[in-house]
């Protein structure tokens, strides 16, 4: 594989593959049965078979097909354990893991980007890749002052697959949200497609990643990588080591469970105050839980610019939904675009969707968990609940795009790890406009 398949159609016959492929086995499945075989083995080796198609097409294509298999790979915390448990580890390859680049594609692309003699500016170039995922693949390598360094280097073709997957997602998206009354599509797609297009730009990615690493220059409890050179298309960075969260969330002790969902939690909400960014790709590939008890972060092309923190709209709404003023929340969301004019909505039954949200607020430690994401999944999409209908009626206003991505996979990576934290103190710290009541 020379570079990223770049033609739409090419990419959409491979998408295509994986409801085609799936139909094609369970036709498979359905004549092993009538021969004979039992049920469940025959079940086994479907998911079996599904699972590996899925990392196979998801992974090869990168791109923003590869950034579906990573929310993915988040958000499966939320789906029932039958269902889920056959996909987890092929989904989890899919955070810091797919197939590499050839040799001689790198060593091409770092002469155009780094010189020809971009082997003198090393002491040593590990050609084999460390992690491998959507946009770039990253090697581990000795700088010339011999520091160890990550080089970030980026597939051919990146931006254009990049693309061709946002456009034929627009086109889906479109289709399939025509019938949600309080929800418009149109001016969120486009933010993502302009978030997104940013996240193959390498020289605003390295000043971001500069900017985070001044933020937190020295923190006891973080390491924000330096930026060591940079050009359009590579990016060298300062190497993290580090356990990996997806490694924490498999075979984790509860205390480094806890370390690392609270460190994980502050970052994503605390992030902004502090550095004036939002980190908003909060999958587990891209955070290491050091030896020393800090949190490494990594990977800073999906960020959201806020020079002034989060907007202090959402601790205000935060607080006045655990003060129990129903009037107040339905008015805040209206003013701030969540309830368009043209929506009718209960203002009790509103407040009562979102208070199972506000769980982890109620006391001064939670235990994040599948279980609860599982119940509030299943609380929210039964479609013969109240909380279905009301959910149709929200809409998600552009300015807030990043930020519920960053925070809904954030949570579901929390459930993920399983980890105790004071998210009440964390959340009441960090947000702008808090004031919550205290504890009963």
């Amino acid at each position: 594989m020379s570079d990223l398949p770049r033609r739409a159609v090419s990419r959409t016959a491979r998408l295509a593959t994986l409801p085609l492929g799936y139909g094609a086995r369970a036709a498979l499945g359905l004549g092993k049965r009538v021969g004979g075989r039992p049920a469940e083995v025959v079940a086994a080796e479907l998911q079996a078979q599904t699972a590996a198609h899925l990392f196979r097409v998801l992974g090869t294509l990168k791109g923003g097909a590869m950034k579906f298999g990573q929310s993915l790979s988040m958000l499966e915390a939320a789906v029932p354990e039958e269902l889920a448990g056959p996909y987890r580890a092929t989904l989890t390859r899919l955070q810091d893991s797919a197939p590499a680049m050839p040799v001689a594609t790198v060593h091409k692309i770092l002469a155009e980007e780094l010189g020809v003699d971009w082997r003198d500016r090393f002491v040593s170039f590990t050609d084999k890749p460390a992690a491998a995922a959507s946009i770039g693949q990253v090697h581990r390598a000795v700088w010339e002052n011999g520091q160890e360094v990550a080089v970030k280097v980026q597939y051919p073709g990146a931006g254009e697959a990049l693309m061709s997957d946002l456009n034929q997602l627009a086109i889906v998206a479109r289709l399939t949200t025509g019938w949600v009354p309080g929800l418009d599509i149109g001016p969120i797609l486009d933010e993502l497609k302009g978030r997104m297009a940013e996240e193959v730009d390498y020289d605003l990615e390295s000043a971001m990643q500069e900017q985070f690493a001044q933020a937190y220059a020295d923190d006891p409890a973080y390491l924000l990588p330096q930026v060591v050179a940079s050009s359009q298309h590579v990016i060298i960075g300062q190497w993290v080591e580090g356990i990996p969260l997806s490694k924490i969330i498999s075979e984790g002790t509860q205390e480094q469970r806890n370390v690392a969902a609270a460190r994980y939690l502050e970052f994503l909400i605390g992030g902004p105050e502090r550095s004036g960014l939002l980190h908003a790709d909060p999958h587990p590939g891209n955070f290491r839980l050091l030896s020393d008890g800090r949190l490494g972060v990594l990977d800073f092309g999906a960020v959201n610019r806020l020079p002034d923190g989060l907007p202090p709209e959402l601790g205000q709404l935060v607080t006045l939904a655990m003060q129990g003023d129903a009037e107040g929340v339905l008015d805040g969301l209206r003013d701030e675009g969540f309830v368009k004019s043209r929506i009718s909505i209960d203002a009790d039954e509103l407040l009562d969707y979102l208070k199972v949200f506000l769980t982890p607020l109620a006391s001064s430690e939670f235990t994040f968990s599948r279980e609860w994401i599982r119940g509030i999944f299943n609380y929210i999409n039964d479609p013969r609940s109240t909380q279905f209908r009301v959910g149709l009626r929200l809409n998600l206003p552009p300015r807030y795009l990043l930020i519920h991505r960053t925070w809904l996979g954030g949570i579901a990576v929390l459930c993920q790890i399983g980890g105790t934290v004071p998210a009440r103190e964390i959340f009441d710290r960090c947000v702008p406009g808090t004031e919550l009541p205290p504890v009963r």
